[in-house]
C-alpha cells in the first residue's frame, strides 16, 4: 500500500524509474567486457583460509579502483573469535578482483566492522575498525563481564597508495568512546566524506554503542535497551577524531544500532539505522543532521516505509548525479534475511519506494558504492542455504529522478 502522505508525482516518478531500471538490468549480460559486467564474487566462504566472509564495505578510490573490505572469520560464522579485516581490489569496475590481503590481523582476537572512506582533499583511504579479545562475545561485553583490555577498541588506518598498503592500526578509543560505554561498533559499511556546506572535507563515521545500566538498575538481561547511535568525525584527514552526536535515550522503544550515512544535495546528513528489537513497530530508524553530524535534528524515529526490512544492517547512498534519488539496500522479507532489494527516496529520506529486488536468495548485510555517473554497485552477503556463503558484487544502472519528475504534471 502507498502511504497517503506521498504525492502522486513522486509515486509516479518512482514507479517510472522502477520500470526503466528493471528493463536495463534484464538486458545486461551476466559477463561482459571489463567495466561492463553485471556481477562477480570477490569472496566465497571456505577460500583463502577463512571459513566465512562477512560484513562487506566498499569504496571507489580517486583513480577508480574499487576496494572491497570484509571480515575474514577463521572459525566459522560467529561474530567473535579469530577474525581479520581483509581486502580485495578491482581495477575494472568490480568485474575481476586481485588477491586477498589482510589489512588488520586479529592474531586470534577479533578485528572487524570496517568503515572505509576516501578523503576528498588528498585521496587517502581512511579505514576505521573495531576489535576485542577473541574470547569476548558481544553479549558478555554488554553485560560488563570482560576484563581490562578485552572489550571493544577503535582503530584507524591509512593508505596513500590506492589501497595497496595500509599503516598499522592506531588506537583512538580514548577520544571517541565514553567510559561508561561497553559495546562499540563502527558502521559497518562505507563511511562518509562531506563534500558541500561549511563542513566540507569532514570525515564522518556513523557508529553505535551500548551504555552500562544505571547503578542499582534492575535491567539485568535487558542490555539491548541501552543501545544508542553516535558518530565520530575528523576535520584533518583522519589524524585527530572527535565524538559527534550521541543518541542516549535508552528507553527500549527504539534501539539504534548499525548505521549508514549519506550527504543529501541540500548538505544535510541522512542517517539510517537498524533498530535492534525496540518495542516500536518496525525495524528501521532514521534521522537527519544539519551540522555535519555533531547533533541530530531530531531523535531517531521509525521509518515505516521500510517496514519490509528485517532486523539487519542496511546501506544508504546519495549518488553525486543530477536528480539521483537517495538509495537504500537491505533484505526485503520482514521475517527473514533474504531477497536483497534497492529502495529509493525522492524526498530526502522521508519516504522510500522499492525499485528493484536482486533475487530471492538468502541475503543479509550490504554496502552501496557509486560507479561513475551511470551505475551504482552493491557488495552483499548472499547464498542458497545461508546468507553467509559468499559476498557478491552487483552493478546496477543508476535510476535518475529528474527526468521522470519533469515528465509528470504537477
Amino acid at each position: 500500500m502507498i502511504p497517503r502522505s506521498r504525492t502522486l508525482p513522486t509515486v509516479l516518478a518512482l514507479l517510472t524509474a522502477l520500470t526503466a531500471l528493471t528493463a536495463l538490468t534484464a538486458g545486461q549480460p551476466a559477463h561482459a567486457a571489463p567495466g561492463d559486467c553485471e556481477s562477480s564474487v570477490p569472496y566465497a566462504s571456505g577460500q583463502d583460509g577463512y571459513a566465512v566472509y562477512r560484513i562487506p564495505a566498499v569504496v571507489e578510490t580517486r583513480t577508480g579502483t574499487l576496494l572491497a573490505f570484509a571480515e575474514g572469520r577463521r572459525g566459522g560464522v560467529g561474530d567473535s573469535g579469530d577474525i581479520d579485516v581483509v581486502l580485495r581490489r578491482s581495477a575494472d569496475g568490480g568485474c575481476t578482483w586481485g588477491p586477498l590481503t589482510v589489512v588488520a590481523a586479529g592474531h586470534g582476537d577479533t578485528r572487524g566492522n570496517p568503515a572505509p572512506v576516501v578523503d576528498p582533499r588528498t585521496g587517502t583511504i581512511i579505514l576505521v575498525t573495531c576489535g576485542n579479545s577473541g574470547s569476548a562475545t558481544e553479549a558478555r561485553i554488554m553485560r560488563g563481564e570482560v576484563g581490562p583490555g578485552q572489550g571493544r577498541r577503535v582503530y584507524v588506518q591509512r593508505s596513500a597508495d590506492d589501497g595497496r598498503h595500509f599503516t598499522d592500526p592506531r588506537d583512538i578509543t580514548d577520544t571517541v568512546k565514553r567510559p561508561d560505554w561497553r559495546w562499540y561498533a563502527t558502521g559497518p559499511g562505507h563511511a562518509l566524506a562531506l563534500t558541500r556546506g561549511p563542513h566540507a572535507g569532514r570525515l564522518l563515521i556513523p557508529a553505535n554503542h551500548s551504555a552500562a545500566p544505571p547503578a542499582g538498575s534492575s535491567d539485568t538481561g535487558q542490555e539491548a535497551r541501552y543501545y544508542g547511535g553516535h558518530a565520530l568525525y575528523s576535520d584533518d584527514t583522519g589524524h585527530t577524531w572527535h565524538l559527534g552526536f550521541v543518541d542516549a535515550v535508552y528507553d527500549g522503544v527504539t534501539n539504534a544500532n548499525e548505521t549508514s550515512a549519506a550527504q543529501l544535495p541540500d548538505g544535510r546528513v541522512y542517517l539510517g539505522a537498524r533498530d535492534q528489537n525496540g518495542t516500536a513497530p518496525g525495524n528501521r530508524l532514521d534521522s537527519h543532521s544539519s551540522d555535519g553530524g555533531r547533533t541530530l535534528d531530531r531523535p531517531y524515529a521509525v521509518q515505516h516505509s521500510l517496514d519490509a526490512v528485517p532486523v539487519v544492517q542496511g546501506s544508504v547512498l546519495q549518488p553525486d548525479a543530477p536528480g539521483a534519488p537517495l538509495l537504500f539496500s537491505a533484505p526485503s522479507v520482514p521475517t527473514a534475511r533474504r531477497a536483497l532489494a534497492l529502495w529509493a527516496s525522492a524526498d530526502a529520506g522521508r519516504t522510500f519506494v522499492r525499485l528493484l529486488t536482486l533475487g530471492d536468495l538468502r541475503a543479509a548485510y550490504s554496502d552501496l558504492v557509486p560507479l561513475g555517473s551511470r551505475h551504482v554497485g552493491v557488495l552483499y552477503e548472499t547464498g542458497i542455504d545461508s546468507p553467509y556463503e559468499s559476498l557478491q558484487f552487483r552493478r546496477i544502472p543508476l535510476p535518475s529522478m529528474s527526468q521522470e519528475r519533469a515528465a509528470v504534471p504537477s
